[in-house]
């Protein structure tokens, strides 16, 4: 990355502001602004999140803001009610008070001798979901966001659910974690004294996430709330919707760019959960620049050429071995002038007892064969990978062969001519179930000639919630049922000669909760079908501009203590029989030249089940954050288990906090849920 130092403006830099809001609740800021803004006024963008501007989000702060700052901007990163130096407990994700606090930040913002009253957001993850339910509100001073990796249905593509299945493998890790994040104390160098009255008061109020995220097993108001795709009509707000084909958020992109009526665009990368300019997968692109286009037309109304580009840009992806990391994935830039693509057309694949064959074929239009049956087998699933990537080594999917060992299979002949996808993929089964309660795991693998399967994408349904993850309904044990499976929305280019593979299974193991008794799944190929969004070549995406390399401001300047580290360790007992995944994070300790603080955190996610025993599937979480500066020295820990019997889940949560060597708070939550069709 090119690290620029000279920029049209001159910077400063408020390293902690207030911001007063009408129930006398304090927000803190840190602000990054032209240095004679003052005397002409600059339109703001604002990053709005609970991850602590101080130490939390510094290190990538210092890459981005100053550079919007440096051409006329004032960058605004503000820690929300309940975390890093502001009042208040953060109760939960996405409430309501969030928005309203965030409308006052904005009125604030208009306010500022600095401001000229127009204002963008800008966030990945937490801050580009709030992107999107802030301009839902239509505040007068937005008129832009760009919201990267975030979704627009909280139910169907969060941490909590998947189709109507409990998403084991983060739900209780991503509650765990907030935990701990909420249990961190303020920075006494701005808040002083009261640092130590305000850290106990979120310790003892703020509650675990999980017992509400459970507690809402269904598509009800609790979900609704925060889900724009509810009235897209709502956001008449400039939108610009960026995502990773690697990511678990990329769903939403295409989504939001055919519901959405105002001025939008989309891009998707190869890249994991993380900003395009530090981009895992590469290639990286010069996101900063693209976002300066983005603002340039929005705030300050300056003609960039933006909207005279396509709607959407896409990596399409070419295949790749199949590995626990990969550095960079091979393909193209390719781009569509409009979402939904009138080019991008359906073509439907038969299952058969023989393979999967285009329809129609000299086998016929529709699936032959006879039923195909499977008791699922419990650890499928455990090479998929993690559901939201971040990079590490051990996130990706790995070679699939196993699993599909593990799974009903249906593959083609290889490809006499090369085939691309783009968009949704979904996969209508006819299927019967001996249980009331079952799901569907649905994969489709790029299978080389070597026989390596490539997880293309894939997809989960609760059949409970078959028609609707609103009103869940039993199975009846036996009955034959038409469903239809969506898969991640995917940009894939498979070479000729290579195979298309689906796999079905009634278990994914640890990202959906099992179901609580063994379920023989029985597929019924006469009336299944594979239905792929076919992409034909374009010309045109060779003359696509390219876009400019990566470049940002200043490092923030650190000091390493201890340098980060992720392993992920699979044991099988052979004699009990029980699989545990561990995953473990050190995200290493650094310490700010600037200020002396210190952040280390660590912890792991350990994932277990023992074959045949659906009701043994457990998950504990394990969370150790420390902030210090000198003799200041604090630390916090939690420990969070989920289990769960035929009928209820059971969920204990245990927080530790520690100023020095001196424990000074003790927690435990222990709660239990009746299972709702999951």
């Amino acid at each position: 990355m090119h690290i620029k130092t000279n920029f049209p403006h001159a910077i400063r830099e408020i390293e902690n502001i207030f911001i007063p809001l009408k129930d006398g609740t304090r927000l803190a800021a840190r602000i990054w602004l032209p240095q004679d803004a003052e005397k002409n006024p600059v339109p703001a963008i604002l990053e709005y999140l609970p991850y602590r501007k101080n130490d939390g989000t510094a290190i990538r702060d210092a890459n981005r803001m100053p550079y919007f700052a440096g051409h006329g901007y004032a960058a605004v990163r503000v820690d929300m009610r309940g975390s890093g130096d502001a009042d208040g407990i953060l109760y939960d994700e996405y409430l309501k008070q969030e928005q309203d606090d965030a409308l006052e930040v904005l009125e604030w913002l208009e306010q500022q001798p600095w401001c000229n009253g127009v204002c963008g957001i800008i966030g990945i993850s937490w801050g580009g979901f709030n992107g999107l339910q802030i301009a839902a509100r239509r505040p007068k001073q937005l008129k832009a966001i760009i919201t990267i990796c975030s979704t627009d249905d909280r139910y169907a593509d969060d941490v909590h659910y998947m189709g109507g299945c409990l998403l084991a493998s983060e739900m209780l890790p991503w509650a765990s974690t907030m935990l701990a994040l909420n249990a961190q104390p303020p920075d006494p160098r701005f808040v002083g004294e009261r640092w130590r009255e305000m850290w106990l008061e979120r310790m003892e109020k703020t509650p675990p996430y999980v017992e509400a995220w459970l507690t809402h097993q269904r598509r009800d108001a609790f979900w609704k709330h925060g889900s724009v795709n509810e009235d897209y009509a709502a956001i008449e707000c400039a939108v610009y919707a960026v995502g990773g084909w690697m990511d678990g958020y990329t769903n939403a992109v295409p989504r939001l760019l055919e519901g959405l009526s105002c001025p939008r665009k989309g891009l998707i990368g190869p890249w994991a959960h993380i900003y395009p300019h530090h981009a895992i997968p590469q290639p990286a692109i010069g996101f900063l620049q693209e976002c300066l286009r983005w603002w340039d037309k929005w705030l300050k109304g300056i003609e960039t050429g933006v909207m005279d580009e396509p709607m959407l840009r896409v990596w399409m992806q070419d295949y790749i071995p199949p590995s626990p990391y990969v550095a960079a994935r091979p393909g193209r830039w390719a781009a569509e002038e409009t979402w939904p693509s009138p080019r991008i057309n359906e073509a439907s694949w038969a299952l058969n007892n023989a393979g999967l064959f285009p329809s129609p074929s000299e086998r016929g239009a529709r699936g032959e064969g006879e039923p195909q049956s499977i008791i699922g087998v419990q650890t499928s699933g455990l090479t998929l990978g993690a559901w939201c990537p971040y990079g590490h080594v051990g996130d990706y999917p790995l070679d699939q062969r196993g699993e599909d060992g593990q799974s009903l299979t249906f593959t083609s002949e290889p490809l006499a001519e090369d085939l691309e996808i783009l968009g949704f993929t979904d996969v209508v089964l006819e299927v019967a179930a001996d249980q009331p309660n079952a799901l569907l795991s649905v994969r489709l693998c790029d299978v080389a000639p070597d026989g390596s399967s490539l997880l293309v994408t894939w997809g989960l349904l609760n059949l409970t919630h078959r028609h609707s993850h609103e009103f869940p309904e039993p199975l009846t044990p036996g009955q034959r049922y038409t469903v239809t499976v969506r898969l991640n929305a995917i940009a894939h280019h498979f070479s000729a000669g290579h195979r298309l593979r689906v796999g079905i299974s009634p278990t994914n193991w640890p990202h959906a909760w099992p179901s609580p008794t063994p379920v023989q799944l029985s597929v019924f190929p006469e009336n299944s079908r594979l239905i792929l969004p076919v992409r034909p070549v374009r010309a045109e995406d060779a003359l696509l501009p390219p876009f400019a390399p990566p470049e940002g401001s200043a490092p923030l300047q650190l000091e390493w203590l201890r340098t980060s580290t992720d392993r992920y360790l699979h044991t099988h007992d052979i004699v009990t029989q029980r699989h545990t995944l561990k995953r473990s994070t050190k995200d290493g300790c650094f310490r700010i030249v600037a200020h002396g603080l210190e952040n280390e955190s660590w912890g792991d996610d350990i994932f277990s089940i023992t074959e045949g025993q659906p009701l043994s599937a457990s998950v504990r979480c394990e969370r150790n954050i420390r902030i210090a500066r000198g003799p200041w020295q604090t630390r916090v820990s939690t420990v969070s288990v989920m289990t769960s019997t035929a009928t209820h889940f059971h969920v204990t949560n245990a927080l530790e906090a520690f100023e020095g060597e001196t424990r000074v708070f003790a927690k435990n939550w222990r709660f239990s849920i009746a299972r709702d069709g999951v």
